[in-house]
């Protein structure tokens, strides 16, 4: 069963035992461009990426509820970064892409980093927005940190409003209530394995593998994931450029979206070879 809305649908798709609820853009006009593979943050259901839909109009997009995340049910077991990778090349497989863009928030930058490695000559660009190289993350602010990991942030949304800005460095107001809004709990053992996935894994031992087009985005007010962790991605991948949005938190891809998704166009639609001359570990900020 599948909800369409103008470019929009919503399908269930079974890959192996597991049940994903799928968003799945289409391009405005088709003119040829890669589709887009985006994974989320924990705990971020499909509702919280809808605007990246709107935003970019012009290329396929594609992305998924995590088991036990939205309307995706929870697994029997955890998982491996590189299952959930194996199980999102599946799923692209499904929907007939083979080479394309790939772009991971936070958590889901895990996810784009692993599955880059492992389909790596599928992968033509690489899009890394408030993340890190893993477990050997600079750490943010414990305030952050210990907000973060209180389910009271699902289940209350006084609470989630009033630590707001201590969680993800962003100011309160019409974006914090929107985010709140469209915000739906995991289920426990869905956020769970979420958690356990991230443990032990970094992508120090194979970065250097990645030798796509890479921008790294990061907000200089992230209390989450530190500017630290986006110059670390930036020296470590062969083939990098930084973006800094200035007064940027956690959330500058929702909240600072007038500067931040340009930026992302201009990545997407630029000519490889261009990629290859002019990304060289520089570093933009707006």
């Amino acid at each position: 069963m599948a909800y369409t809305h103008e470019r929009l649908s919503i399908s269930y798709e079974t890959i192996g035992t597991q049940v994903l609820r799928v968003a799945h853009w289409k391009a405005e006009v088709d003119l040829g461009k890669r589709p887009l593979l985006f994974f989320n943050g924990i705990g971020a259901n499909l509702e919280l990426s809808f605007m990246l839909g709107e935003l970019l109009p012009d290329r396929d997009i594609l992305t998924f509820d995590v088991p036990g995340v939205g309307d995706s049910p929870a697994p029997l077991l955890p998982y491996r970064p590189w299952q959930l990778a194996r199980m999102a090349r599946k799923l692209v497989d499904r929907f007939g892409y083979y080479n394309l863009d790939v772009m991971g928030v936070s958590w889901g930058g895990v996810m784009a980093q692993q599955f880059a490695i492992q389909y790596r000559k599928r992968v033509k660009r690489l899009i890394l927005a408030a993340t890190t190289t893993g477990m050997t993350m600079v750490p943010g602010k414990m305030a952050s940190i210990s907000k973060m990991t209180n389910p009271r942030r699902y289940a209350d949304p006084d609470f989630m409003l009033r630590n707001f800005e201590t969680l993800y460095g962003e100011e309160g107001g019409d974006e914090a209530q929107n985010f709140v809004t469209h915000l739906r709990p995991p289920s426990p053992r869905g956020y769970m394995f979420q958690m356990l996935a991230f443990i032990g894994w970094t992508s120090l031992p194979f970065i250097r593998m990645l030798k796509m087009p890479t921008l790294v985005l990061a907000g200089d007010r992230d209390s989450i994931v530190p500017m630290a962790n986006a110059h670390i991605l930036n020296f470590a991948l062969p083939n990098a450029r930084l973006h800094v949005i200035h007064d940027g938190g956690h959330l500058f891809l929702m909240s600072r979206a007038d500067e931040t998704v340009p930026v992302i166009q201009d990545f997407l639609n630029e000519p490889y070879e261009v990629d290859l001359a002019e990304i060289t570990h520089g570093v933009q900020t707006a």
